[in-house]
C-alpha cells in the first residue's frame, strides 16, 4: 500500500549478531541511517525502506556505504530521474 503524497519516508535498520558485536552493529545502522538521511529528499515519493545490514559493511566507510546505498536506490528505481 503506497504512502500518501504528503507524508514522509520512513527508515527501519536491521542488524543481526553476525555482524559482530554491539559496537560493529551500532556503527552499521548509524552509517545505513546517515546515509537515508542526507539522500531522502532523492527519493521519487515517499517509501517505507527496510534495510539489512550484511556482514559485509564492517571496515567499510561513509563513502562506501553511501555509494552502495545509492545504486541500489537507483537500481530498485526510487531515486528522482537525473539523480
Amino acid at each position: 500500500m503506497p504512502l500518501p503524497p504528503e507524508s514522509q519516508s520512513r527508515l527501519g535498520v536491521i542488524t543481526t549478531r553476525k555482524l559482530g558485536n554491539a559496537v560493529a552493529r551500532s556503527r552499521a545502522r548509524r552509517l545505513l541511517r546517515e546515509s537515508f538521511r542526507r539522500h531522502q529528499l532523492e527519493l521519487a515519493r515517499p517509501v517505507d525502506l527496510v534495510l539489512v545490514a550484511r556482514p559485509s559493511i564492517a571496515g567499510k566507510s561513509f563513502i562506501q556505504v553511501e555509494h552502495e546505498f545509492l545504486a541500489t536506490a537507483r537500481k530498485a528505481g526510487l531515486l528522482k530521474t537525473g539523480t
